[in-house]
């Protein structure tokens, strides 16, 4: 026996390419296609750099209170951290030591099986439908908790609601977390749902519709009993899990709510466009609420349809995956953007 033997072995998670060459068009990770607020961008200049060698505030209670205000929450209701990975990582490791398996579908974010089989959790992939949507039956089997994205993610299909309701009141007995990075972009947030239900924890992101991907900021919502185990959990290993700047320009996004919903916005609306585009040219693809559409086209492979469009410079994602190996997914980038990608998908098709 060698030390190998005591080694925690797992397949990690797979993000998407960060290509270092120049002139391309980056539609493959759904970054926000456009700056955060200004007053991001004039706060980095304020940050004091002699402030650096001190620790940053433990308890994040200038970000935290901003987003308590922002919601009409009470700050024991938010939690924050270092993006929403870091969030749902420490949630499993939280609330997800039941014997009995934690269900998320199986077509969903692929950091889910990473984390269950990281800290040694079970799991089990409930299918979607034929039209990638959840059946909400599935989700009444014994089980030691559930999480899925709303919008789905990849396919940006949105359940409604009711259905979140639906589960959440019939698993009181498990934790029920709502992956919202993607909310913000048409979809109706699940939030009111932590008034009534002490099972539900929403998570969300800055990552996309607050441009802020490179900040690494994410927090969670819910009952402030959820919200402390959350904080114990953390405090157990890392009180420092936020930096000093993070923290000072995370309230200034909050702030600057116009920004915000300008950007979100203008998203939507090239997302739309994008969607005729489609349709236009002969491509299938689920309604999507996020910030990407999930497409394929019936008379060309998706493996082959993105090599040809890497070869353009244009880097879209796509996963060779039961189910889904024909599809794209193509995050919505600006109008210019958009436009050359669409006059490439004109040409080829033709060809």
């Amino acid at each position: 026996m060698t030390w190998q033997a005591n080694v925690r072995t797992v397949t990690p998670y797979v993000a998407g390419e960060q290509p270092k060459v120049k002139d391309i068009i980056k539609l493959n990770t759904n970054e926000c296609p456009y700056p955060p607020a200004h007053s991001v961008a004039t706060g980095v200049s304020k940050l004091a750099a002699a402030d650096f060698r001190l620790y940053p505030d433990p308890d994040c209670s200038a970000l935290v209170n901003s987003l308590a205000d922002y919601y009409g929450l009470s700050p024991e209701q938010v939690f924050v951290g270092v993006g929403s990975d870091d969030v749902l990582a420490l949630a499993f490791l939280t609330f997800f030591n039941s014997e009995k398996p934690v269900l998320f579908p199986d077509i969903s974010y692929s950091f889910y099986d990473v984390w269950a089989e990281l800290y040694r959790i079970p799991y089990t992939r409930v299918p979607l439908d034929g039209d990638f949507r959840i059946v909400k039956e599935d989700y009444l089997a014994e089980n030691g908790g559930i999480i899925f994205p709303n919008p789905n993610a990849p396919t940006g299909v949105f359940e409604e609601v009711e259905l979140i309701e639906y589960i959440v009141s019939r698993n009181e007995n498990s934790i029920v977390i709502i992956d919202e990075a993607y909310i913000d972009f048409g979809g109706v947030s699940a939030l009111e749902l932590i008034k009534k239900y002490d099972n539900l924890l929403i998570v969300q992101t800055f990552s996309k519709s607050r441009a802020m991907a490179g900040m690494r900021i994410g927090y969670a919502m819910g009952a402030a009993r959820l919200i402390r185990y959350l904080s114990d959990a953390k405090f157990a290993f890392n009180s420092y899990t936020m930096n000093r700047a993070a923290l000072q320009l995370g309230v200034e996004a909050v702030l600057d709510d116009a920004h915000f919903k300008s950007i979100c916005a203008k998203i939507i609306a090239t997302r739309e466009w994008f969607a005729k585009e489609l349709d236009r040219l002969g491509f299938i693809y689920p309604p999507s609420l996020g910030n990407f559409i999930f497409a394929a086209h019936p008379r060309i492979s998706g493996e082959v349809l993105f090599q040809a469009l890497r070869e353009k410079g244009i880097y879209v994602r796509h996963w060779n995956k039961p189910r889904i190996a024909e599809y794209l997914r193509i995050t919505i980038g600006t109008d210019e953007e958009m436009r050359a990608l669409v006059r490439f998908l004109e040409d080829y098709i033709n060809v």
